[in-house]
């Protein structure tokens, strides 16, 4: 069954061996950044989960508030050995039902990079809107979903 772990001092190592495929590297950061990040963003109520599949690791995401307006979800990754089973829309399912619960904002934001049609396929059948704004690096497009 699929469920989240928080990044522990037992089990932050392991996490650096979920991968990508060498074609999708360019559209996530590496894991060691993600988890720096979440670490960066702590007063921003960061969180780096690890998505599990029974006892067995297969992804990792982080998300952060972005203060006054909405949840980010920053990173999202399904290691190479387990994609296309279903496992990213269960995390995704799992991960946006933790932020509702929170109850603090009704939105969340997330940008993907131009040519990932997956994640922009998978997002949108969601319910996840582009937004049209504009984002620093012209490569990443931002989408939106409201609850």
């Amino acid at each position: 069954m699929i469920h989240l772990e928080e990044v522990t001092p037992d089990n932050w190592r392991m996490v650096n061996e979920l991968r990508v495929s060498k074609e999708q590297e360019s559209f996530v950061s590496p894991n060691v950044r993600i988890l720096a990040r979440a670490y960066a963003y702590r007063d921003e109520v960061s969180e780096a989960l690890i998505i599990c599949n029974d006892d067995e690791m297969i992804g990792l995401l982080f998300y952060r508030e972005w203060p006054s307006s909405c949840y980010i979800l920053d990173q999202f990754m399904i290691d190479e050995r387990f994609q296309g089973m279903g496992y990213a829309r269960g995390a995704l399912d799992l991960i946006l039902n933790r932020m509702k619960g929170h109850g603090k904002y009704n939105r969340v934001k997330l940008c993907y990079c131009k040519g990932n049609d997956a994640a922009v396929n998978l997002f949108t059948s969601i319910g996840f809107y582009h937004t049209y704004e504009e984002e620093d690096d012209d490569d990443e497009i931002i989408m939106a979903l409201d609850f």
